[in-house]
């Protein structure tokens, strides 16, 4: 039997969320088994929380080497990953992808698009308006997103802050790192890697995130590598033999989580870090996950930071009465972290609001 705390205390423990790691970022983001990136800035927030003296510099060197890649991955959104991992995930994660794009399943032929856009990209990397004006009349955007979801791309970085600008450039994936793509497809070393990263897990929670079907069927292929547990809700969960499970009394300290992390993603039942209460308080109606802060391992409010001329204010939103020693945690980490997002303000300061 795990407790929910308990489960609470291992997926933070791979998530190096109980205390900070002395890795490079590149290690970092394969340990994570990928962050999920919309947005530029909040991997560099992610990695800040989870490695020991992280700087900008760290993940921004890790993206120019083309150690770390920016594509269309699990769930069909856009991840870091390491190049490696890109490289072998990219055919098993293939059929989230199909399923996306089966919206204009009949209307193009996504074979003939590809082609199309393949030659574009490989001439030099642009970015999907310009591929547009190539496409043969009807739904451009459709067309585009037929294309993304087929053709295995990854964006372009720059010397922008967030090593990323906002409308980026594409690549072919094979030309860019100059590897081909694993041929294989099967989704086991993918299974086995979640769980490295979110475990112990159900079938289920692996579906949710990484897009795929028929994890059942996967775990039970997996089961004689695996271990199991019974969880709270009577549920069979799925670990990797050697991995952390440290008690469920140990201190979680409090971590600011930027928008968009995986550990809110990651599950079917994420009640381990997040109660059923406050999860509509985290996920806006345009599809956008807040960032949020941790005490005692679970989410307890959302934070915004505010930029005015040259001052910086980390605004702190909580969902639970904090006491003062809470207050004061988070006052010092929260301070800390303005600092690194805003390094270029010239005051900082942290506001808890009512």
């Amino acid at each position: 039997m795990l407790t929910l705390r308990a489960l609470n205390r291992a997926t933070l423990a791979r998530q190096m969320l109980l205390q900070r790691q002395w890795v490079t970022a590149r290690e970092a983001v394969e340990r994570l088994a990928g962050m999920q990136a919309q947005v530029p800035k909040p991997p560099f927030i992610g990695l800040w929380t989870r490695i020991d003296g992280f700087e900008r510099e760290q993940l921004a060197k890790a993206i120019e080497k083309k150690d770390v890649v920016r594509g269309t991955m699990m769930r069909g959104t856009i991840h870091l990953v390491s190049r490696n991992d890109y490289l072998a995930w990219r055919m098993p994660i293939q059929p989230v992808l199909t399923r996306g794009a089966e919206r204009g399943k009949g209307a193009y032929d996504p074979a003939e698009l590809c082609e199309i856009a393949r030659k574009f990209f490989d001439t030099r990397p642009c970015t999907f308006e310009e591929l547009r004006e190539l496409f043969p009349k009807g739904d451009e955007r459709l067309m585009a997103y037929t294309v993304r979801m087929h053709l295995p791309l990854v964006m372009v970085p720059d010397d922008s802050r967030w090593s990323y600008a906002a409308n980026s450039p594409f690549a072919v994936a094979e030309t860019f790192l100059g590897r081909k793509l694993k041929t294989s497809d099967k989704p086991h070393d993918l299974a086995l890697r979640y769980l490295a990263a979110f475990g112990p897990a159900t079938p289920k929670d692996f579906e949710r995130w990484s897009g795929l079907t028929g994890g059942r069927a996967l775990f039970d292929e997996l089961r004689p590598k695996l271990v199991t547990f019974e969880g709270e809700r009577k549920r069979e969960l799925f670990d990797l033999p050697g991995a952390p499970r440290p008690d469920e009394g140990v201190d979680a300290p409090v971590r600011f989580l930027p928008e968009f992390d995986n550990l809110l993603l990651a599950h079917d039942d994420r009640a381990r870090i997040i109660s059923a209460e406050h999860q509509p308080r985290v996920a806006t109606k345009n599809l956008r996950i807040l960032a949020t802060f941790l005490v005692d391992g679970f989410v307890a409010g959302t934070w915004t930071v505010g930029r005015k001329s040259k001052s910086a204010t980390l605004r702190l939103t909580p969902f639970i009465k904090l006491d003062k020693r809470t207050q004061k945690a988070l006052g010092e980490e929260g301070e800390k972290l303005v600092r690194f997002a805003e390094e270029d303000a010239g005051t900082f300061a942290v506001r808890i609001e009512d």
